[in-house]
């Protein structure tokens, strides 16, 4: 049975989303550190959507649709100033996967979201950052178990594992890559990430 409302609702809140990081992305201050007014977009989307799986559950396919639950889940990627949401989260994506509710990238994506933001290494490979030549995107952190990378992505419907991207459109190289990791780490520790 479809929600209509809620389906609406969710791709209205990634829509918000989008439309910030495009004007942010447009005057080049969204890749300067994590910008004030993408969090606050980012807190208050993970609100909407707790308030949310609380009434409903998780808004799979079969509650929202394909979209729906695209939106969702995005809301949930960006949700990184809420550590205890992401991780219950990824509990209720990792159920709804199992029963085809939701695609198994998904999950892959948000293991790896917080890994990163725990400090620890990828599973998947889904997280990029830029090189410390500045040439390119690679993946933060490290993998583990890299020998086996191509086989747990494949299970988990990615491709392949590209190992240098070009950096995003409108993208510039941070200043500093020492400064900006120092920041990013002291972030994760204020909102809870890490001890």
């Amino acid at each position: 049975m479809k929600n209509e409302d809620l389906r609406l609702q969710l791709i209205r809140w990634i829509a918000e989303d989008d439309a910030t990081a495009q004007r942010l992305a447009a005057n080049g201050s969204l890749f300067d550190g994590y910008h004030p007014e993408m969090e606050a977009i980012h807190r208050e989307n993970a609100t909407r959507l707790a308030n949310a799986v609380a009434e409903y559950g998780w808004p799979g396919r079969a509650l929202v649709g394909e979209d729906g639950a695209e939106a969702a889940w995005r809301i949930a990627q960006h949700a990184i100033s809420e550590p205890a949401l992401m991780r219950a989260w990824l509990r209720m994506i990792e159920d709804a996967a199992e029963q085809g509710d939701v695609r198994r990238m998904h999950v892959a994506m948000l293991v790896d979201r917080i890994r990163v933001y725990e400090g620890r290494p990828q599973l998947y490979g889904t997280n990029y950052d830029w090189s410390e030549d500045g040439s390119c995107m690679t993946p933060m952190i490290g993998i583990e178990n890299p020998e086996c990378l191509d086989e747990r992505r494949r299970e988990m419907g990615l491709p392949p594992m590209e190992w240098r991207r070009p950096p995003p459109p409108g993208a510039s190289r941070p200043r500093d890559l020492a400064v900006r990791a120092h920041e990013m780490a002291q972030w994760a520790k204020r909102v809870g990430w890490r001890p």
